[in-house]
């Protein structure tokens, strides 16, 4: 049964200097209902967030020109693009690298080589809570056009 929080609506963006690892994950995604997108460096990356708008992000950390603590920080400061998800996907595995990922602002961390499972498991989770944030700010923005039209009468 199609889990409705990864209707082929949702994006993927794979961010990795290394082709082979993207078409890698890009494999393992393959069953799952959801457009791919690929960028090869973090400066390509942040070029193709507008157009590609994507639901969740797969970013490697270390890369050429940005690496991708530097674009997961330019991220997550953007009010356009904060709400993203984005699960670092590297080779680094210390506790140190990890801590500077979060403070970045990543939502989650994998470590390479990449688990077929872990990966699928975590991505569907972290585009059930894409799903639900845009639920909510949908559902908010609503409240305050109801809000507004009642306070509006009220003056009437």
């Amino acid at each position: 049964m199609a889990d409705p929080a990864t209707s082929a609506q949702s994006r993927v963006l794979i961010v990795d200097d290394n082709q082979q690892n993207c078409e890698l994950i890009e494999a393992y995604l393959a069953a799952e209902p959801v457009d791919v997108a690929m960028a090869f460096d973090g400066q390509e990356a942040l070029d193709k967030v507008p157009e590609f708008k994507p639901d969740l992000i797969l970013l490697d950390i270390m890369m050429p020109r940005m690496s991708g603590y530097e674009v997961c920080k330019h991220l997550k400061q953007n009010a356009a693009t904060k709400d993203i998800p984005i699960l670092m996907v590297t080779a680094l595995n210390e506790m140190g690298d990890i801590e500077k990922a979060v403070n970045a602002g990543c939502d989650d961390f994998l470590t390479k080589p990449v688990n077929r499972l872990e990966l699928t498991t975590r991505v569907r989770s972290l585009l059930r809570v894409r799903l639900l944030t845009n639920e909510r700010d949908r559902l908010l923005a609503y409240l305050s056009t109801v809000e507004s039209a009642e306070a509006e009468s009220q003056r009437k």
